[in-house]
């Protein structure tokens, strides 16, 4: 786990995850605040997390998983600087991903739009979420989907690529694909009978 304790020290560890031309942007939306910013271990419910502080003594904190591809970790860092803005500037009241954050989410974003080097499939996605703001990348399928495409290490392939009917796959089970829902299919575990909800961008292992 790395814990940010300087301005250098922040810019160090964010030049590690996130591509150098946007280390400065989300060093300085960091460190104009007082924000805890740590990057841990995967977790398999959340890419990142903003907490508010336990007491009035207390600092609000981020954590970003450290598995994630550059612009995944970019984008999940300025969802969840999102929220800390939305906690400094509105309080604890308002809705998560209500209004206000979605407003606050949409102006951190507007800058990449406009950068040279920003991946252009990228831009193409973040127009439609400025203009239909997700609660969540991963529920955001064209984003999500993009965001994958810059996996270093892909492993089998995408759930929404297997033939329905087909056997796959995942966390050591063996599943049957089903019908789309939303952005998720209704698999099967073939040793069970049990049914389970599958994102379709999930990496499988196909039969």
């Amino acid at each position: 786990m790395k814990t940010n304790r300087s301005s250098e020290e922040l810019k160090e560890n964010l030049s590690e995850y996130i591509p150098q031309a946007f280390v400065t942007y989300v060093h300085d939306l960091l460190y104009s605040t007082k924000v805890l910013f740590k990057i841990v271990p995967p977790r398999k419910t959340k890419l990142g997390d903003f907490r508010r502080p336990a007491d009035s003594n207390g600092r609000p904190q981020i954590t970003i998983n450290n598995n994630l591809n550059p612009y995944a970790f970019l984008i999940t860092t300025l969802h969840e600087i999102a929220h800390l803005h939305t906690y400094l500037r509105y309080g604890p009241r308002v809705k998560p991903h209500g209004k206000e954050w979605k407003f606050e989410f949409q102006q951190i974003l507007r800058p990449l739009i406009s950068h040279q080097k920003f991946p252009e499939t990228l831009k193409v996605c973040l127009k439609n979420t400025i203009i239909n703001t997700k609660a969540a990348s991963c529920s955001d399928i064209a984003l999500s989907r993009a965001l994958r495409e810059f996996d270093r290490d892909r492993k089998g392939c995408h759930l929404e690529k297997i033939e329905l009917g087909k056997h796959f796959t995942l966390n050591k089970k063996l599943f049957k694909k089903g019908k789309l829902r939303r952005t998720r299919y209704l698999c099967t575990e073939v040793r069970s009978g049990k049914v389970y909800l599958i994102h379709a961008l999930a990496e499988v292992n196909y039969m």
